[in-house]
């Protein structure tokens, strides 16, 4: 024993001697050459970017997906090139299609135009890192660390002056803020966890993020609760690492905030809703028409089309003595598809139409238009959007633009930011379960013309705010920062 506490006191010295040489003459050397370098790759940057304007980076991997979300990235790329016309426009992306293809979708889906030359897309080749089909446990964190993966792959193939995401990806702000040396900017969506989140995997409802294998297990529950407490403090310190945080309403703002604390650096941008051209719209139905009830949503788990449907069935049982008038109710489901799992959802709806025995008042208009989408607004009375705790609700805004007396979820942006339902200032409905919808929609069917007319004149008048021009005046005000060369 003894002999044994003579050799520590004579090899732990000696240990700690050899780490702090090791310390002298090679960490520090190396932290004083990394250092040295990054200064003159800052200095070259700055230097070029005085010279030949500011690169700009955005990163939206499904850039050419069509959603709500596309919008804001294209609009405030249009916003950016217009305000900034120096500037070099890059998009990390992996989609494969051409440029020509891409631009010109937009200008159909969004009805904004953009100049092909000005327009740079940075492929991706590690598409499948991103993807939650991938990760079929602990999904939202390995995805997220896929986003980092991508992250990487991104800054080796482009490195920005400025690194903008518009999707939501956090995990992929330290490495521009420290790799790359850029100032960071984003447009968060929607807090990837939340406190409802947790709530719901707590009281052990099964939901789209909660498997029924997990709500009936207590320990799986306890489990998983663990699981996102983690991940939600992994998410706030990567979240903190924007200098610039956008947040697309009042019910993202107040979870962002929760999460990432960065009050002085988040700024509310309502995202660009097509407003002042849908104002214009006036309706084309005739009394004589079907009852058009129009949804906009795209083809994901979240959108809660099955909620849609089960409120049709809902509302047929309502007007089961009434065969005359449900056979006018038609339901019109209108949506993108990103990929092959959200054409698969498309035919288990259409399969669970058939179920509840309501297909011949459904019908489903995949991946249309802009024009045909216009011709559904004239065509249209109603519009229903079924998502929990949206974050926002562009959908739900351009319906009421489009003179559409809308029935919305009663959680999230629309209960927050969109409709307004007191007496004598109402702009929509709001439901929650699908007999609430199947009765909001038949007490729409039953006002009289002037009280409809004082809704959606209500309606049109309030969602101004919503506008691209007001989206344009408040992203650039935001950015300023980040544009400024120091």
């Amino acid at each position: 024993m003894i002999f044994e506490l003579l050799s520590l006191i004579v090899i732990l010295p000696m240990i700690l001697l050899g780490v702090l040489l090791f310390g002298a003459f090679v960490i520090v050397p190396c932290a004083f050459i990394f250092a040295s370098w990054y200064m003159r790759i800052n200095e070259r940057k700055l230097q070029r970017r005085k010279r030949d304007g500011a690169n700009i980076a955005f990163f939206h991997p499904y850039c050419n997906a069509g959603g709500g979300g596309e919008r804001v990235l294209w609009v405030a790329i249009k916003a950016i090139l217009t305000r900034y016309p120096d500037s070099h426009i890059y998009i990390y992306t992996v989609e494969t299609a051409e440029p020509k293809a891409i631009l010109n979708k937009v200008q159909n889906h969004f009805n904004v135009k953009l100049e092909p030359e000005r327009i740079n897309f940075v492929r991706l080749s590690l598409q499948k890192v991103i993807e939650p089909q991938t990760y079929p446990y602990f999904t939202l964190l390995l995805q997220s660390l896929g986003t980092m993966i991508l992250g990487m792959e991104a800054f080796m193939k482009f490195n920005p002056d400025i690194y903008i995401d518009t999707m939501g990806c956090a995990f992929t702000y330290p490495i521009f803020r420290y790799l790359a040396q850029c100032p960071v900017g984003c447009y968060t969506h929607y807090p990837v966890v939340t406190a409802a989140m947790m709530r719901r995997v707590k009281h052990r409802l099964v939901s789209y993020n909660n498997r029924s294998a997990i709500a009936r297990n207590p320990l799986l529950t306890w489990c998983k609760l663990l699981y996102y407490k983690v991940f939600g403090w992994l998410y706030g310190v990567a979240g903190r690492r924007a200098d610039i945080v956008m947040v697309n309403g009042s019910w993202t703002e107040e979870h962002i905030h929760e999460l990432w604390r960065r009050p002085l650096s988040t700024h509310r941008v309502y995202p660009p809703c097509e407003v002042s051209e849908l104002k214009k719209l006036r309706s084309l139905v005739r009394d004589s028409d079907p009852i058009r009830i129009l949804s906009v949503a795209q083809f994901r788990p979240e959108k809660d089309h099955p909620l849609m449907l089960q409120a049709m069935y809902e509302l047929r049982n309502l007007l089961i003595k009434n065969e005359m008038l449900w056979n006018k109710i038609r339901l019109v489901l209108v949506g993108s598809c990103r990929n092959a799992a959200d054409e698969q959802r498309v035919r288990h709806l259409r399969d669970l139409a058939k179920h509840l025995s309501v297909e011949d008042n459904v019908q489903f208009c995949v991946n249309a238009s802009y024009s045909q989408l216009l011709q559904l607004y004239q065509s249209s009375s109603l519009a229903l959007h079924a998502m929990w705790n949206e974050h926002f609700g562009i959908s739900v805004v351009e319906c009421m633009a489009a003179g559409l007396i809308t029935i919305a979820h009663r959680s999230g942006g629309p209960l927050a930011d969109i409709v307004q339902t007191a007496d004598g200032a109402r702009t929509g409905f709001l439901a929650a379960a699908p007999d609430e919808y199947a009765r909001a929609v038949l007490e729409v069917i039953a006002l009289p013309a002037a009280d409809k007319k004082s809704i959606v004149d209500a309606a049109r008048a309030s969602v101004d705010r919503f506008s691209e021009t007001a989206f344009v005046k408040a992203f650039l005000r935001a950015v300023e920062p980040l544009m400024r060369v120091e």
